[in-house]
């Protein structure tokens, strides 16, 4: 068994789409803007695992977002071969690490949030 689709509460998929497509490099599988659907996938593995960029409203998920977000957990682990190239190709493209919730003692490094509302982070694949 394998994990085909995963979601992450955002609070605008729209402006999560173009973020995870523009900034991240990710590939759009699916894009409904007037349903805020938007299903996105990695360039590396199209066929793998997609992403639903879920609407969290004001629902338990808005909740669930802050308190993540507040304790300065990522909600997703990404992974790359070359962590500095990688970084600084996410740095050109606007992306903003956040080096101040960095946690070497907790593997805690890398941190850029998605500008909706999470943050995220980007490990060496070896570690993953």
């Amino acid at each position: 068994m394998k994990i085909s689709l995963t979601s992450v509460f955002v609070d605008d998929p729209v402006k999560a789409h173009k973020f995870y497509t523009q900034a991240l490099g990710f590939q759009s599988k699916e894009f409904v803007q007037d349903a805020q659907l938007a299903i996105v996938v990695s360039p590396e593995d199209p066929q793998g695992t997609s992403l639903l960029l879920e609407p969290r409203g004001d629902s338990f998920a808005k909740t669930y977002q802050e308190h993540v977000y507040s304790a300065g957990l990522p909600i997703i682990v990404f992974s790359a071969s070359n962590i500095e190239t990688t970084r600084r190709g996410l740095e050109s493209r606007g992306v903003k690490f956040r080096d101040d919730l960095a946690k070497p003692e907790w593997d805690l490094q890398n941190l850029f949030e998605d500008t909706c509302g999470n943050l995220l982070m980007l490990q060496d694949e070896n570690k993953a």
